[in-house]
């Protein structure tokens, strides 16, 4: 891959034409200068401007320096007629008295003061001429201004014109180009995005076969999806396949505070796209000038001509031209419908976080990068990175190697990968200095945590494990591993889920009384709180609210919406509803672990002894677990007094 910038259509270089600018702006600076100089010429006028003279007492100079007189002496030499010669510029005044000595003197203009010296013989001039440094304080800002009209009109005037200079020279759009060598063999976890595709490299590839068939191919592509999900690496793997030229730009780059610029841009990338045809032309990032016409904003009309002239341009060529347009976006609900309807972005192909098996391979094909070991299990990393994007997996291991190379591990282990997880979820770890009783109730609430989601072992997520090492804002934390993917949920799991939140705020109550409850739920009772008005809002799992969908929250671009807003006493019922879900799942909790103090306690005493337990070291206190060995020498775990209390 090559990088270059928009070449001029013209011979003339923007280097060239600041050149030329500083030049011009050089000599007529000289010319300024040289004017104030030569026009730097006294004026001597009567005492048509008098002036007062303020007094400073006579300092001690040398036999040749002016004497400083102060006012009274100034005015008793003018009376007296000692006063020959008097010259004032600004504040200043100079002179020379009847016996041949040299005075100075600081005044301010007075007419009766100073015609009261005139009128004693002395001969008064007055300077009023402008110095270089006024000039240049006059005139500066006015060829300044000029030179800037004039480098404005300019570009407008060449922006339109057949064969004159492109105005995008003085801001060129950064564009790659060349062949790319990446391929479909480089991404992994999009299977489904890649097989909505397949047609446009084919067509790229075998032109003539669509051509004798009269198909019309799309000539466009919208990607969307979050960030991070690989949507420029896709269009960078659609030209590899294709092996033709890939031209890659921003939205943003067609923006600026000089009206037509962007429309200037948009001509010029597609006039060169269309003499490589066919070829890719990427525009990542395309709602920062796609965006719905008619919202007015800073600078909106010019994003909006910019808009149309790109409508124009994809809607120009003809329909085997050849060039397939690639657009990328976050944000697909904020363009406007003529830039998504049929003939400019046929198909927009929106990519998904990947499900187990995407992250499982994303995995595969990072990890041949990176030095793992042994005791890497990937299948366990796909699992414990649900909604994970292909660049958060990347960075990931990443993470991991850069903290393998800070112990001084010879390859990445797992406990490398953990820890990096725990990092990019949660945070870095905080070495607070937290009083013992902070750290007591932090053991006890994740034991509730803990002891809850193992009690609902069979219809949850199972536990990972738990921890009360601060990370990021949470003093500790209870993480669960999902066996796979899960696209829906029973009514079951969710009140089991709002159980196992609400049950850090029971331990609390519980094991401390109810007038020694923390912050520290803060977090789960926002988690709880959304469940809960989705279930009832948007899934219809209230029999109370009934299956209707109603606009409670304001939900995201990608995800479900209300389909009608809530009245007044809807919203009061809705509210009443949420309070009565929550609190029915705070009495479960307590419950649940009033029933189970001891094994709670134990649990908290091994956290406070241990900071850390795993899956295996919990299910032991909880589920009175043991380990033994079979005949082969294996480790079997046996399970002793399981009883599920309800």
């Amino acid at each position: 891959m090559q990088k270059q910038k928009i070449k001029p259509m013209n011979d003339k270089t923007p280097r060239d034409s600041a050149i030329i600018y500083l030049v011009a702006f050089a000599l007529i600076l000289a010319a300024v200068v040289g004017h104030a100089i030569l026009s730097k010429t006294p004026a001597a006028t009567p005492a048509a401007r008098p002036a007062i003279i303020a007094g400073a007492p006579i300092a001690g100079a040398a036999a040749n320096a002016p004497a400083r007189m102060n006012f009274s002496q100034i005015i008793a030499a003018a009376d007296a007629g000692k006063i020959a010669t008097m010259s004032i510029r600004d504040r200043t005044a100079t002179g020379q008295l009847a016996d041949g000595s040299k005075f100075i003197a600081t005044i301010e203009y007075d007419p009766a003061m100073l015609a009261r010296i005139s009128a004693a013989g002395a001969n008064i001039t007055i300077d009023d001429s402008k110095g270089w440094i006024d000039m240049l304080g006059t005139w500066l800002p006015l060829v300044l201004g000029v030179l800037f009209i004039f480098w404005i009109w300019r570009g407008i005037r060449n922006a339109g014109g057949a064969g004159m200079p492109s105005m995008s020279k003085y801001n060129p759009t950064k564009i790659t180009t060349g062949k790319t060598k990446t391929t479909f063999s480089d991404i992994a976890g999009i299977d489904a995005e890649k097989r909505e595709i397949t047609e446009i490299i084919e067509f790229l590839k075998e032109p003539d076969k669509f051509k004798a068939l009269g198909a019309r191919v799309p000539r466009g592509i919208l990607l969307a999806g979050e960030p991070g999900t690989g949507k420029t690496l896709l269009a960078r793997a659609i030209a590899g396949e294709a092996n033709v030229p890939f031209f890659a730009t921003s939205g943003s780059d067609f923006s600026g505070i000089i009206v037509g610029l962007g429309v200037a841009k948009i001509k010029e990338i597609f006039d060169m796209a269309k003499r490589n045809s066919p070829c890719i032309l990427f525009i990542d990032e395309i709602d920062a000038i796609g965006q719905h016409r008619g919202h007015s904003g800073f600078n909106d009309q010019d994003r909006e001509q910019t808009l149309n002239q790109l409508l124009i341009e994809m809607d120009g060529f003809s329909t085997n031209s050849g060039i397939i347009v690639i657009g990328a976006t976050n944000r697909p609900d904020m363009l406007d419908r003529a830039l998504l309807r049929p003939g400019r972005f046929d198909r927009q192909v929106y990519i998904e976080l990947p499900d187990l098996r995407g992250r499982r391979e994303i995995l595969n094909l990072y990890a041949k990068k990176v030095r793992l070991d042994d005791n890497v299990n990937l299948d366990d990393v796909a699992r414990g990175t649900t909604g994970f994007t292909g660049a958060d997996l990347e960075n990931l291991l990443n993470e991991a190697a850069l903290l393998a190379a800070r112990d001084d591990h010879k390859k990445i282990q797992a406990a490398d990968i953990e820890e990096a997880r725990d990092k990019i979820m949660m945070g870095p770890r905080k070495n607070k200095k937290m009083r013992a009783e902070d750290i007591k109730l932090t053991a006890y609430h994740e034991a509730g945590h803990a002891f809850v989601s193992v009690h609902y072992r069979d219809i949850t997520d199972p536990i990972h494990k738990a921890t009360i090492i601060p990370r990021g804002r949470a003093l500790g934390m209870v993480l669960t591993l999902p066996i796979d993917d899960k696209v829906s949920m029973t009514i079951s799991e969710i009140r089991a889920n709002l159980a196992i939140a609400m049950s850090g705020r029971a331990a609390e109550e519980l094991f401390f009384g109810s007038d020694k409850i923390t912050t520290g739920a803060e977090g789960d009772i926002a988690g709880a709180t959304y469940l809960a008005r989705y279930s009832i809002t948007t899934a219809g799992l209230s029999d109370k609210i009934g299956t209707v969908a109603i606009n409670q929250y304001e939900a995201g671009w990608n995800t479900r919406r209300g389909l009608e807003n809530a009245s007044e006493k809807t919203a009061e019922s809705v509210d009443a509803e949420v309070r009565a879900w929550i609190d029915a799942a705070h009495r479960d909790a307590t419950k649940i672990l009033s029933r189970n103090k001891a094994v709670v306690r134990k649990l908290a005493d091994a956290l406070l002894a241990r900071e850390t337990l795993t899956r295996e070291e919990i299910e032991e206190i909880v589920l009175g677990k043991s380990v033994r060995k079979d005949d082969a020498g294996n480790k079997v775990a046996k399970v002793k007094n399981i009883r599920k209390k309800k």
